[in-house]
């Protein structure tokens, strides 16, 4: 009985030292990984990465990860116009399948699921601001953006009749949709009336109306889907194949 008892400590030890080594394993694993990506991603600050699954050690000789988490607080993507950039905030990808190098100079995920926001002040850089002419004696432009409730984005414009300005903008909802994998499209569910005015549809959605183009977001990962929130446009984002670094 004694040695038995003496077996299961040292059993006990050794799975402790394990599990210490195996931590500090990938919390090095970890911070490599994070670093990479900043560079590979020209990020202004170091992500935050998380190597899921127990032990990390067998995942490592396997040359293959179950799950790594990444979160980019603030991200610049392209918008397809330039140098022209669009700030997608709080980005949050879950990779599955993860294959990587042993000096971690390479890493492929075979799928890849994430959420992000784009606020409301960014997506309005992209809407009609300056004043279009709508009808004769009559001009409008979008001024503002914000939450309509049920995943409608509730659009603000501000209209001008024979030169004045109506003391207040008028509102409108609108539908949000993903278009091609690649565009957040906003479209007014029905147009607004400015002073009892009857205006052309099509002149008015040149105004309500509008796409932002979101491309060059990490490892190649696509939109999928769209919906109005309280602080902005939330999106959610899918690939495979995706590269993290490398």
């Amino acid at each position: 009985m004694r040695a038995l008892r003496i077996l299961l400590i040292v059993m006990a030890i050794l799975v402790g030292i394990f599990v210490v080594i195996d931590r500090i394993a990938v919390n090095i694993a970890e911070g490599e990984a994070a670093d990479r990506l900043k560079a590979t991603e020209n990020l202004a600050t170091t992500p935050d990465v998380s190597i899921n699954g127990f032990p990390f050690l067998t995942q490592l000789a396997g040359g293959t990860l179950d799950e790594v988490e990444v979160g980019i607080e603030d991200y610049e993507a392209g918008t397809g116009d330039g140098a022209k950039k669009i700030r997608i905030a709080d980005l949050r990808a879950d990779m599955h399948g993860v294959d990587f190098s042993t000096d971690f100079s390479s890493a492929v995920a075979d799928s890849a699921t994430g959420t992000a926001t784009i606020a409301y002040d960014e997506l309005l850089k992209t809407a009609k601001s300056e004043p279009g002419r709508v009808a004769p004696g009559i001009t409008a432009r979008v001024v503002g953006l914000s939450d309509g409730g049920n995943g409608k984005v509730k659009v603000e414009v501000e209209a001008t009749v024979l030169g004045t300005k109506l003391p207040k903008p008028v509102a409108v909802l609108s539908s949000v949709a993903v278009v091609d994998g690649d565009t957040v499209r906003v479209k007014a569910d029905a147009v607004p009336e400015f002073g009892g005015v009857q205006i052309v549809e099509s002149s008015l959605r040149q105004i309500t109306d509008f796409e932002q183009r979101i491309d060059g977001l990490p490892g190649g990962i696509r939109l999928d889907r769209v919906e109005a929130a309280q602080d902005g446009v939330e999106i959610t984002v899918k690939g495979s194949d995706v590269r993290l670094v490398g």
